[in-house]
């Protein structure tokens, strides 16, 4: 299997089973309707296990371009690598949220709240503060892409057996840091949705709240490099 293939296929599922615990959630006459929290991190958890496990020993699992970034700086792949990881993961969230949305058309036509269906595809404060958002995705991605490397040491690699201390690792990160914007630590699995939001005949959907978007994959991108830096210092 390519990378890009894999990539794709990775950060769909991911998505897939992401977004679509959300969607049992929060939509209107789903069996799993007011989950709550734990329900939703337990099934991002899940989301990521499942996500590397499948494609792991193909490209690495990496399904997030903070951690792509994160490998080429840190000299784990080349460069030239790097568009193809992210252009797959991108399309692949993006694939991912409108295979939820047709999952779920349904109940997103049983529910009326547009911040609801919002919240199906993409990340949103609780409290809307710029520097406290972007800081809180900072140090949720600087966690995540930390411990990655830890994980994905050479000796070990990044497949099938590390898939579930991934997955750990990022419901630890939901249960302690996701309350203030929800934890993208994920360029793509915020755009990629977000994207999808903004196409889809959601009905009567809400605007795709642009005006937030940057801090999902900004935020990200600088909490990868913090960690990498850090990661590196301690070689």
């Amino acid at each position: 299997m390519s990378i890009f293939l894999a990539e794709f296929i990775g950060t769909a599922l991911l998505i897939i089973l992401g977004d679509g615990v959300v969607a049992n959630c929060v939509l209107n006459r789903n069996k799993g309707q007011n989950g709550g929290w734990i329900v939703i991190t337990l099934g991002w958890a899940m989301a990521v296990f499942v996500g590397v496990f499948t494609v792991g020993k193909f490209s690495g699992a990496h399904l997030n371009p903070a951690v792509t970034l994160a490998m080429a700086v840190a000299k784990n792949i080349t460069w030239d690598l790097v568009p193809v990881y992210m252009a797959a993961q991108l399309l692949g969230a993006f694939a991912g949220a409108c295979i939820v949305w047709i999952t779920y058309k349904q109940h997103f036509d049983a529910t009326d709240d547009a911040n609801s269906k919002l919240a199906v595809f993409c990340t949103a404060p609780a409290i809307r503060s710029t520097i406290p958002n972007l800081i809180t995705e900072i140090v949720g991605t600087f966690v995540l892409i930390f411990g990655v490397f830890y994980i994905a040491k050479p000796q070990v690699g990044l497949g099938a057996v590390d898939a579930l201390p991934v997955a750990l690792l990022v419901l630890a990160i939901g249960l302690s840091l996701g309350g203030p914007t929800g934890y993208a630590i994920n360029p793509a699995r915020d755009l990629g949705p977000r994207i999808a939001h903004f196409f889809l005949p959601v009905k009567n959907k809400r605007d795709s709240d642009w005006s937030y978007a940057w801090i999902p994959v900004i935020g990200p991108v600088i909490g990868s490099l913090l960690a990498t830096a850090a990661y590196l210092a301690l070689q």
